[in-house]
């Protein structure tokens, strides 16, 4: 069956939003780092695993093999390390700088594909990538940049930040390099890893504060089917295009803690906000445009 040629950008856009309000739920769990990558890592990791049963149990054997090969390992402990970091980071570190760390995924995406695989990214999608980070620099710093740059904080939030995005990056770029790769296996045995890990630390005692419901929402529904999404979204496009579309969490996922709390998000984080979701929308349809061109040409060339 032939597939449109935004087939990819559209699966990962689907992903993307779905993860957009799971900064709301975190909230709401009133959890601290740890005991929230304890719940979210094993209830992820859980859920993956019994879908894997439930789907792919029949091909266990050439699972397996994907999943022990350095493909399926690699995989697995970035979803491990990025779990790790990405709360270490928010607990440790001014959050508008995590945030901006981790929105250098697309970068190290298209670097990453370039020398592992050898894949260009066209012109279009590094404007697209500076335009998104302007935008995220504005909404995460633009109203008191003083506030959170400096110290010994702001260098732990930025190397966590940068950490995590590199470990994304690493994660989509090696299920693209390697199809044999069980996404749900994968993904879920690297989530249960830091949550089993996070569990031992905080204690079975501590895991129990805060609101469990928000947490079980996130873990058992927003960050299995958005990090599947985002997965197989690999599978049909370039990881800089998953990337990118990727963060429009960045930017929406604050509006839905405005909604769900009250707490309005300040002027600079709604244009760096529009900025992100406009520049995101015009590369989209042009993307759209530009490979449906590309797909004429080749028929018009091989019909020739």
């Amino acid at each position: 069956m032939t597939r449109h040629p935004s087939f990819g950008l559209l699966i990962a856009l689907c992903g993307a939003l779905v993860l957009t309000p799971d900064t709301l739920f975190m909230r709401w769990s009133g959890m601290g780092a740890l005991e929230m990558v304890a719940w979210r890592g094993m209830l992820m990791g859980f859920v993956f695993i019994a879908a894997w049963f439930v789907f792919r149990r029949r091909d266990w054997r050439s699972d397996m093999r994907g999943l022990f090969s350095s493909g399926g390992l690699t995989v697995v402990l970035c979803q491990f390390a990025g779990a790790i970091l990405f709360s270490f980071g928010i607990a440790e570190a001014p959050i508008p700088i995590v945030l901006f760390g981790v929105a250098t995924v697309p970068v190290f995406s298209a670097i990453l594909a370039f020398l592992l695989m050898g894949e260009d990214t066209h012109a279009s999608t590094w404007l697209a990538m500076v335009m998104v980070m302007g935008g995220i620099g504005i909404a995460v710093l633009g109203d008191a940049p003083e506030a959170v740059l400096g110290g010994r904080e702001a260098l732990i939030g930025a190397v966590a930040g940068l950490a995590v995005a590199l470990c994304v990056a690493l994660n989509f770029v090696s299920l693209r390099r390697n199809p044999a790769v069980p996404i749900l296996l994968a993904n879920g045995g690297g989530a249960l890893l830091a949550g089993a890990i996070s569990f031992g630390m905080v204690g079975p005692a501590a895991a129990w504060h805060g609101h469990l419901w928000a947490v079980i929402v996130t873990g058992v529904l927003i960050l299995p089917v958005s990090f599947f999404l985002l997965s197989m979204a690999t599978r049909y496009t370039a990881t800089a295009n998953v990337s990118l579309v990727m963060l429009v969490e960045t930017v929406l996922g604050p509006a839905w803690v405005w909604l769900g709390t009250g707490q309005k998000p300040t002027a600079a984080m709604f244009v760096g906000g529009a900025v992100v979701v406009g520049t995101l929308a015009l590369y989209i349809g042009y993307s759209d445009r530009r490979k449906l061109r590309e797909a004429r040409t080749a028929v018009c060339s091989s019909g020739a």
